[in-house]
């Protein structure tokens, strides 16, 4: 058991006697560790120190890190809760391990857990909005949304004076809120209410008597007023409608309705309204500047900030006319309804079908994508019995027609088929700000919430510490303020000062997410603490590493042990303690090599890390850098986020890196702008592009391809062998057999996802899974088919001795010398061994490769296509989760891409990969709005000599150790 601090326990000596017993404090200590690939290692880490856990891809160190360590930590904690409090929080499975002493409480922070929740921004992550939004209730200064002059509390006097100001004669209801959106069926209130003598309720926009039974649902938000009168408005009725409007004030605390009959009606309240346009502001509390709650969400866009809309641009290909199928939503339909009146339209409207709908004028393309107004268009439609008849219908246009359907649509199919064509739009009312009028005229320093969250986290920071507020305010926000400056700070120590908090979460890479939840763990202060860490420094320039080490050290200096998987040289040399894995990957790896000081492990020569540490290895520059031969793919006037509208040049067959701090612009241009645009010339429909004016150069290419780090399937069933294509001549080959021959299978009979061939127990699957209510779902193997996924059937058919399921457990290196006669399966898995996946196996769930793994599989499928030497391929960060072993093996292959005569533009940090470019374009200097110039490009040679680019900085060093080896 792990020992915790107590009576008669000295930190200094890090034990405590318990009867005749030392327990170790100082240790964590696993022994018999065999989850996945280990091999039942034994290790002893160092508790309250910074721990890298490093090795080649695949050797172990998630299964050390995160599946053994954190998973029982974690386990242990959720168990000492109640059974019915782990009902929530879900218990982990027990790791296959035999025991782990001086654990603690576990915290992982990995890249996968970032929020998709268009609602999550940085703010709400890092719980700033959250201060804020009390920050801006308690001392915020309310404007009148209208005509933006300050407003003033209202008194019964006043609002008197108001309804007395109606023209003579009009006829008034006051009412008094008692309920606003709130859930209940209010029996008691209605009962209440009868014995204090009101006869009259409007409830939810209806007009009720209290003398009737009136049932609401409670599971509902309702609306509850007290009609208190209904009067006509005359001099000699003041003090009746004064009274009233007391009355209603009263009732409703401190809120009143005025309905002027047949006018609509105005709220009046005690608090805050405006004397000049009358507009009255509800009660100024946190949830009016909640963008997830009714109250503050703008009423448009519900809070979205954006709409989903059709864009024009997604549904036309310019370059087709309406006979080629350029009207793209019915390019493929067999409508003859929609045939015959699309006719009927280019009759009507002199509208050529064989013409080009680029070319066509303004106004005829207009008429084809939002119909005719309403003016009927006479066509001849033929049914299926060969019956003619004339109709003359108005024509609703394609647009309005999608959204129609997107609208009515029933079936999840039937939307995401539209989806498509939607682009987000920001909100033609909040403009983007999520927040309803009300909320955005409330300032604090002389900015609206919406003001600050658009800030970047540098500005703001220094918006809230040169805040200038009286003395009254000050004590009602010190508390407050002292939590936003500390959060802020946190997010600029980790290198995140250019993001925005009202940046939606789920556009942040791995990286970012992971550094902002970093940040809020130190705003925590928890001591005692293990913290599990999943490459940190993903997406994170050589300038800002610093700043990230310096955070992992206050996490440790604070009392927890920080455990970090990781491959950066800097942060390995700054560790107090390596766990070096290997000494290959999948089967070959899973032992520990080496473990120490960085200087002990750089002398164990064993360990490839260590070589790499010492610097006996290292990747080298190439012998000679390829040159620019003239020919040039150029991006004019990119302007898409903080591309500050700049041309840049991408030499055609070469190697380039696109490089640059965080924030600087590098995703923007190469994936939104560079891909997207050239797809789009070469006719491929991948997403709109980013603002540009154009791009020169596209006759150099073919296709463009982008290889990213999102998963390659979402379900289990997607795994290498499918995704590479190397799963169809296995089949083919197993279907090939004499005894498959014999019973008359055919390759189909071998896939898992369709009937016949597969188990109908799971379906295929392999697993069940058993809901285990408070304890953690429990996946079993299938009692039928014994996890093989397939009926017996199908597995008596074997090829030199192995069934189809044997073979799907086969790693990819295993399967490569057991296919090395077939050329097209050997073609296939020799790309996944290429790109260092010769660990995994070839019917490993997609769910379960890491984002790195997954873009090395996209890689390694196109590679095994026929190249033409004229692809554009664009990569995002490939090198995430590599060892420098694994970074030189993919380099070899991405240069041999270059060989052949296509192009590879890298997004990329690590200086090894830069180093080896022909080419670097260096975007800068800042992020966010400091960033998107282009501050030097050329060979590396020459962008080190460039005193503005940090890139050239840190890149001079990497050249000159290159250079000395």
């Amino acid at each position: 058991m792990a020992a915790r601090p107590g009576r008669g326990y000295h930190r200094g000596y890090g034990r405590r006697r318990l009867g005749k017993r030392f327990l170790t404090m100082d240790k964590l200590i696993i022994r018999g560790a065999r989850e996945h690939n280990l091999k039942g290692i034994d290790v002893e880490i160092p508790r309250d120190r910074l721990v890298v856990i490093t090795g080649i891809s695949g050797s172990g160190k998630s299964s050390l890190a995160f599946d053994t360590i954190y998973a029982e930590g974690q386990r242990r904690y959720v168990e000492s809760l109640s059974a019915y409090a782990r009902q929530f929080l879900g218990l982990m499975q027990k790791p296959d391990v035999d025991f782990i002493e001086g654990l603690s409480p576990a915290i992982a922070i990995d890249q996968k857990s970032r929020s998709h929740n268009p609602r999550s921004t940085v703010g709400t992550v890092t719980e700033i909005h959250d201060y804020l939004r009390l920050l801006f209730a308690r001392i915020g200064h309310p404007h009148c949304p209208q005509c933006g002059q300050p407003i003033e509390r209202q008194t019964a006097q006043q609002i008197t004076d108001q309804v007395m100001a109606l023209p003579e004669g009009t006829a008034v209801q006051i009412m008094a809120p008692v309920i606003q959106g709130r859930k209940g069926e209010y029996k008691n209130l209605f009962d209440d209410l009868k014995r204090e003598g009101f006869v009259r309720v409007r409830v939810d926009g209806a007009l009720r008597t209290l003398y009737e039974q009136i049932e609401l649902d409670r599971n509902k938000r309702h609306n509850v007023e007290i009609v208190l009168d209904r009067i006509k408005v005359t001099d000699k009725k003041r003090s009746r409608i004064g009274d009233s409007i007391e009355t209603a004030l009263r009732y409703g605390q401190g809120l009143a309705i005025v309905e002027v009959v047949g006018q609509g009606e105005r709220l009046y309240s005690e608090h805050f309204a405006c004397t000049t346009c009358g507009v009255s502001l509800p009660e100024i509390e946190p949830r009016l500047f909640s963008f997830n709650s009714p109250f503050g969400a703008c009423p448009t866009c519900d809070g979205l900030g954006v709409r989903m809309v059709v864009d024009p641009d997604l549904v036309i290909d310019p370059r087709r006319s309406l006979r080629e199928g350029g009207l793209l939503p019915w390019a493929s339909t067999k409508s003859r309804w929609i045939a015959a009146l699309l006719d009927g339209v280019c009759r009507a409207y002199a509208i050529d079908p064989n013409r080009p709908l680029g070319q066509l004028p303004p106004a005829k393309l207009h008429v084809l994508l939002y119909g005719t107004d309403g003016e009927p268009v006479e066509f001849t439609y033929t049914t299926t019995y060969g019956r003619t008849r004339v109709y003359q219908r108005p024509f609703e246009g394609l647009i309005p027609t999608l959204e129609r359907n997107y609208r009515e649509a029933t079936s999840e199919e039937a939307r995401e088929g539209i989806e498509q064509y939607l682009s987000a739009l920001p909100c033609e009312v909040c403009r983007g700000a999520r927040l309803r009028p009300e909320a955005l005229a409330v300032t604090v320093g002389g900015k609206s919430l919406w003001d600050v969250t658009r800030l970047p986290v540098r500005e703001a920071l220094a918006f809230f510490t040169s805040l200038e507020l009286t003395e009254r305010e000050q004590l009602i926000a010190h508390q407050i303020l002292k939590e936003v400056r500390s959060r802020l700070q946190f997010m600029v120590d980790v290198g995140l000062d250019y993001l925005t908090l009202d940046r939606s979460a789920g556009t942040l890479a791995g990286g970012e997410a992971q550094r902002i939840r970093l940040a809020t763990q130190i705003g925590s202060q928890l001591t005692g603490v293990l913290y599990v860490l999943d490459e940190p420094s993903v997406g994170l320039h050589a300038r800002d590493n610093r700043k990230l080490l310096s955070t992992l050290k206050r996490l440790r200096d604070l009392g927890n042990t920080v455990l970090v998987v990781e491959h950066d040289e800097e942060t390995m040399r700054e560790a107090d303690y390596l766990v070096d894995l290997g000494p290959g990957a999948g089967i070959h790896g899973g032992y520990v090599v080496a473990t120490g000081t960085p200087d002990e492990v750089a002398a164990e020569p064993r360990s490839l890390t260590g070589q790499y540490l010492a610097g006996t290895r290292r990747i080298p520059i190439p012998s000679a850098r390829r040159r620019a031969d003239g020919r040039w793919l150029v991006v004019r006037g990119a302007r898409e986020h903080n591309l500050k509208g700049i041309d840049v040049r991408f030499p055609v067959g070469l190697f380039t890196c696109i490089t640059g701090v965080s924030g600087s612009g590098k995703s923007t241009l190469a994936e939104e702008i560079l891909y997207r645009g050239l797809a789009w010339r070469l006719g491929y429909m991948v997403g709109k592009p980013g603002l540009h004016d154009g791009i020169e150069g596209a006759q150099y290419f073919d296709k463009a391809i982008e290889i990213d780090q999102s998963p390659i399937g979402r379900t289990p069933r997607s795994n290498p062998a499918t995704y590479t294509k190397a799963f169809d001549p296995i089949r083919e080959m197993f279907a090939a057999t004499p005894e498959a021959r014999m019973r008359g299978y055919e390759p189909g009979r071998f896939s898992f996802n369709v009937r016949g061939g597969r188990c109908e127990a799971c379906q295929g699957q392999g697993k069940v899974k058993i809901e285990m209510h408070f304890l953690p779902d429990v996946y079993v193997p299938c009692e039928v088919c014994h996890g093989t996924r397939y009926n017996t059937e199908t597995l008596a058919v074997r090829y030199k001795g192995r069934t189809i399921a044997e073979v799907l457990e086969m790693t990819v290196e295993e399967a490569l010398g057991f296919f090395s006669p077939i050329p097209p399966i050997r073609e296939k898995l020799q790309t996944l061994y290429d790109v260092g996946l010769g660990y995994i196996k070839l019917g490993q769930p997609a769910t379960e490769l890491s984002g790195g793994e997954a873009q090395r599989v996209k890689l390694a499928r196109e590679l095994a296509r026929r190249a033409t030497g004229r692809t554009l391929y664009v990569l995002d960060e490939p090198t995430t989760g590599l060892h420098p072993e694994d970074v030189r093996k993919l380099l070899s292959v991405l240069h041999r891409l270059v060989d052949v005569g296509n192009t590879v533009v890298v997004i990329e940090h690590n200086l090894d990969v830069v180093k080896t470019a022909d080419w670097i374009i260096d975007l800068g200097p800042e992020g966010g709005e400091e960033g998107g110039r282009v501050i030097a490009e050329g060979p590396p040679e020459a962008v080190v000599g460039v005193p503005a680019s940090y890139t050239g900085q840190f890149l001079r060093g990497s050249l000159a150790l290159s250079e000395v080896a």
